[in-house]
């Protein structure tokens, strides 16, 4: 199917759009899978609140070029497709996971907030925890030191009603 010169603009600022209004735009080559497996990988990325894109290289090449962007020309010399989402942690791990179960599927690199990143970067993003979860790992290391000041305040007044309920027991 050929586009329009006016289709193929629409689609280039989209692109543009979307590498410029993303921390993470993770390439993968997705040549192996099934029509029903991209479905599903759409429909999970986009429950997370991600896109997932698949278009022409030379569209990517020039949105790219057109917001100085770097990215390693090997991954765009094969079938691949962007995936883009604000939390980097989050968008690498989705893909990553996505992986490990669809032998068709490969993460190949991209853009980590606008730098070059390959494979071996997002694979190592993919392990850390999600932002989601560190706040809750701070919010439980600064709330600590106030639960236990409450359990030693409390420990004081259990000892002292364990005290009397025993001389109660006793007379």
């Amino acid at each position: 199917m050929t586009l329009t010169k006016s289709k193929k603009q629409e689609l280039l600022e989209n692109l543009k759009s979307m590498f410029g209004g993303s921390s993470a735009s993770v390439a993968s080559d997705y040549s192996g899978l099934k029509t029903v497996d991209m479905t599903e990988l759409r429909k999970d990325l986009k429950g997370r609140g991600m896109n997932f894109v698949v278009t022409k290289n030379t569209l990517v090449k020039k949105a790219l070029q057109d917001l100085n962007l770097n990215i390693d020309d090997t991954i765009l010399d094969k079938p691949v497709a962007f995936a883009f989402g604000e939390d980097e942690v989050e968008v690498c791990k989705a893909l990553n996971d996505f992986a490990k179960s669809h032998e068709g599927f490969e993460v190949l690199g991209g853009i980590i907030n606008s730098e070059q990143a390959d494979s071996g970067k997002v694979k190592s993003l993919a392990l850390l925890p999600g932002r989601e979860e560190l706040q809750g790992r701070l919010v439980g290391i600064l709330a600590a030191p106030s639960y236990g000041l409450v359990n030693v305040l409390h420990a004081n007044i259990r000892g002292l009603v364990s005290v009397l309920r025993q001389y109660k027991d006793k007379v």
